[in-house]
């Protein structure tokens, strides 16, 4: 199995090499050079099995193919149930049972525990560079918190985050430093791409990312789309459809790897805030990024989105990207309401991002859909308890694992949207 850049600049490369560097040479993203097709027709029992059944084949021939079973069991220890809704054939894919209670965290933990399988003895520590807004930093930083050989740095925007997620960014120390950027996600996010893409900068500090540009995080999200909807279909016999709350759109790339496999996932749609490039461009205007709008959904307050550049590499045409998708924005009067009539109507709290998606399914109820729609959960509403208690009318306990973290003191460190200045941080150690 090879690996491509998706801008064509740069020779393909195998898993390891991939995994290490993060981004191609070219500034492109890794993908497949063609889709394995795997037989999903039997379930299998857990999470972690299915995981094996759906990495597999991308590791053929991969230095840490022998270990894939073992990584794959500590990555994926927690489930990802199906949970059923109110409404007949709604359903709420649940992501948040990990130690950051966000769906990032069965990606994060398979890559560093892949990144780790792939490290040499002896070699000079590697920084883990990531770009949050959010959920990704905190995944990350649980995954490889003092693990050695490992350093991470984190970037975040300044006051775009929730409180608890600023907590549970700047609570690990050891290895671990966030600095909040004066800027947005998108200029995090460019700050990351700089350094990574930065060949001298490379020589002198040994790089890799954990962002969804990596393949490492793409990868492992497919699997829990291809459990869920492989149980789903040989319990119902039909395929299972899918409303994806969508900022960086790396969840719902997954989801589209997935069935490119051969997984039983029918209908994939993206619930968006009001940071609304791929909703314009999916009703077919050009592409054209945005500057990023803060929105109670801050984890998907992304205005250029890098994985749209991987959905138009597997596409032959811009019409036929279009005929795939449907993508819609929920603006924060419509995010407060859906969390406020959740428990009623839907028998859940939820967070502000997974409202986003309960408000897509509630559209399609209305309109007459009848299929049955899984709403992918991405976060523990205990999370935002700011935005979510004052409309439920009482207090959301969050998860031991967060609890824990909340009670840790939490220290981050500024910084200027200067690239010269995260250079700095990152040759200084």
């Amino acid at each position: 199995m090879r690996f491509a850049s998706t801008r064509g600049n740069a020779a393909p490369t195998d898993i390891d090499a991939a995994l290490v560097a993060g981004l191609a040479p070219d500034g492109g993203l890794y993908v497949p050079e063609a889709f394995p097709c795997v037989d999903f027709r039997a379930p299998a029992a857990s999470l972690a099995e299915t995981a094996l059944h759906t990495l597999s084949p991308y590791f053929d021939g991969s230095s840490i193919r022998g270990r894939l079973e073992a990584i794959c069991a500590t990555a994926f220890s927690f489930d990802a149930p199906l949970r059923g809704l109110h409404g007949r054939g709604d359903h709420l894919l649940e992501l948040f049972h990990g130690p950051t209670a966000a769906f990032k965290d069965y990606a994060a933990r398979f890559l560093a525990g892949s990144l780790d399988a792939l490290r040499v003895p002896g070699a000079p520590p590697t920084t883990i560079l990531v770009a949050t807004s959010g959920d990704t930093g905190a995944a990350v930083a649980s995954a490889f918190h003092r693990r050695d050989g490992f350093k991470v740095v984190i970037l975040y925007p300044d006051g775009k985050v929730s409180p608890r997620q600023a907590h549970g960014l700047g609570c690990w120390g050891d290895n671990v430093r966030a600095f909040h950027v004066e800027g947005s996600f998108d200029d995090c996010q460019r700050l990351a791409k700089q350094a990574l893409s930065d060949e001298a900068l490379r020589i002198e500090v040994s790089l890799g990312s954990a962002n969804s540009i990596s393949l490492g995080r793409l990868l492992p999200q497919a699997a829990y789309y291809a459990h869920a909807a492989s149980r789903f279909h040989a319990a119902h016999g039909e395929p299972l459809n899918v409303i994806v709350p969508t900022g960086n759109l790396g969840n719902a790339c997954a989801a589209f790897v997935a069935r490119a496999m051969g997984a039983p996932v029918g209908e994939i749609r993206l619930a968006c805030n009001a940071n609304d490039t791929l909703p314009r461009y999916f009703t077919g205007a050009d592409y054209d990024a945005q500057p990023t709008r803060a929105t109670l959904a801050n984890a998907m307050d992304v205005g250029a989105p890098s994985n749209f550049e991987r959905l138009r590499h597997w596409h032959d045409s811009d019409a036929a990207l279009r005929a795939g998708f449907i993508a819609q924005s929920v603006d924060d009067a419509t995010i407060r309401e859906t969390i406020r009539t959740a428990p009623t109507r839907h028998g859940i709290v939820a967070c502000p991002h997974t409202a986003t998606g309960l408000k897509l399914l509630e559209d399609l109820r209305v309109r007459g859909d009848a299929r049955p729609w899984a709403v992918v959960a991405t976060a523990h509403p205990a999370k935002f308890e700011t935005i979510v208690e004052p409309l439920v009318g009482h207090a959301v306990e969050p998860p031991p694992a967060l609890a824990a973290s909340l009670a840790s003191p939490a220290q981050s460190f500024p910084l200027a949207d200067d690239y010269g200045a995260l250079r700095e941080v990152l040759v200084s150690g």
